[in-house]
């Protein structure tokens, strides 16, 4: 297919194109680092919603990560723009120590975490960041040389979660030099970040190898246009495979997972690995979910050679027995400690569970069932329990202030509250 026109950034229907999706929200966090990306962003956004009849209520964020002595100027000239644009804006700082390696991640992580807070206290519930067209292309590069399957190499998603940020990147289409054109015509100076040329950083080498690539017709247009392909091959796979985990898969109660062998090992490679790999990540806790090798091995293992002995891979604990393969949280993964479950509060416990105390009662707590005989269990449940020790223990038990059991695994023993297992 051909690649996709972007919007003109220049024109206010451009715009209006560009930002349609989120023109219902009534409140729109900026991530803004001064670059000359992240201006553009601001800029343009100002742009859009002052020509909007009722605009969402727009919040910069800015982020001195600590690494730089100029940072703290550069988030004080974000702040300075955005509020004379009229724009709420607030300074963020990550503080204490830094990674000896790692620091970039580490660094994406505390940035969406303080923005995240601070998003929450302001009443924000999306942030847009500035990732462009060539951003995706060396995302896509980075992940086929690290051997990624096609759910990673559809790129970089325009609405994603991100460290619990709902997070919205409309500028995908668009080429850097369009937006640093926008820069220069407001006569900004956009900040100079080093780290964006320092080549210890595997980003910056395929950044610096994008121009070759482009001599050879491997332009970001072209990497783009592969992504938007990778992704509808992704859903179309994801459809079948999602259609086939109802016939073949079954969750129980204390969030273990029978999956009928074979029918399983008679679908294509590709919806095996990807019925597979759901099921690891609703059972394991969501741990790895773009472990796709592990996957893969598994899935061939089990095709070819089965499994003569229960295995672990992503926090489960993977056998074959009765004709499927059954997997089980494992217990000796680090599990949530005991958790109070506030009067008219939730939880999500362990990535798998969600907790609901619809009472006034305090003193809740859910914590690791661990080890309970089966005869007990059987006695609360009232009928014979078949599944794997380690779902078992590894299921979530809620209990009052005296110690009664009020909830156990998927069960609920009292109208109070409420178990959910989550699937999605």
């Amino acid at each position: 297919m051909p690649a996709r026109l972007a919007p003109d950034i220049a024109s206010p229907a451009g715009l209006q194109a560009l930002f349609a999706g989120i023109a219902g929200e009534p409140a729109i966090g900026l991530a803004v680092s001064g670059g000359a990306d992240s201006l553009a962003l601001l800029l343009l956004v100002q742009r859009w919603a002052a020509d909007r009849p009722n605009p969402p209520r727009l919040h910069v964020y800015s982020v001195d990560h600590g690494l730089r002595p100029e940072a703290s100027g550069e988030v004080a000239m974000v702040l300075d723009l955005a509020r004379s644009l009229d724009l709420a804006a607030t300074g963020l700082a990550w503080t204490g120590e830094k990674p000896q390696s790692g620091v970039q991640e580490a660094a994406r992580i505390a940035r969406y975490r303080l923005m995240g807070a601070a998003m929450a206290a302001d009443g924000v519930g999306l942030l847009l960041t500035a990732h462009h067209r060539n951003d995706q292309a060396e995302t896509v590069l980075m992940r086929m040389a690290h051997g990624s399957g096609i759910e990673g190499l559809r790129g970089m998603a325009p609405i994603a979660e991100v460290e619990g940020i709902r997070v919205h990147r409309p500028l995908l289409d668009i080429d850097p030099e369009a937006l640093r054109a926008v820069v220069v015509a407001a006569g900004l100076i956009p900040a100079d970040d080093p780290s964006n040329v320092d080549t210890h950083y595997e980003r910056v080498r395929w950044r610096q190898a994008m121009p070759g690539l482009a001599e050879l017709g491997l332009d970001a247009a072209t990497i783009a246009t592969f992504a938007e392909r990778m992704a509808e091959a992704d859903a179309a796979i994801a459809q079948m495979a999602d259609g086939c985990f109802s016939e073949i898969v079954r969750l129980d109660g204390f969030g273990a997972a029978r999956i009928e062998l074979t029918p399983l090992v008679g679908l294509s490679p590709a919806i095996s690995t990807r019925l597979l790999g759901r099921v690891l990540n609703i059972v394991g806790g969501r741990q790895k979910p773009r472990a796709l090798g592990q996957v893969e091995r598994l899935r061939q293992t089990i095709a070819e050679a089965g499994l003569p002995k229960a295995t672990t891979v992503l926090g489960c604990v993977i056998r074959i027995k009765d004709g499927a393969v059954i997997v089980a949280r494992e217990p000796g993964r680090v599990l949530p400690p005991d958790s109070i479950l506030p009067p008219h509060g939730e939880l999500v416990w362990d990535e798998r569970f969600r907790i609901i105390n619809g009472s006034d009662e305090a003193g809740l707590t859910a914590s690791v069932a661990d080890y309970l005989p089966r005869h007990r269990l059987e006695e609360f449940l009232g009928f014979k329990v078949t599944a794997p020790a380690e779902a078992i223990r590894t299921a979530p038990i809620v209990r009052d202030a005296a110690g009664g059991v009020l909830a156990l695994g998927g069960w609920s023993f009292d109208e109070r509250i409420k178990v959910q297992l989550l699937i999605d």
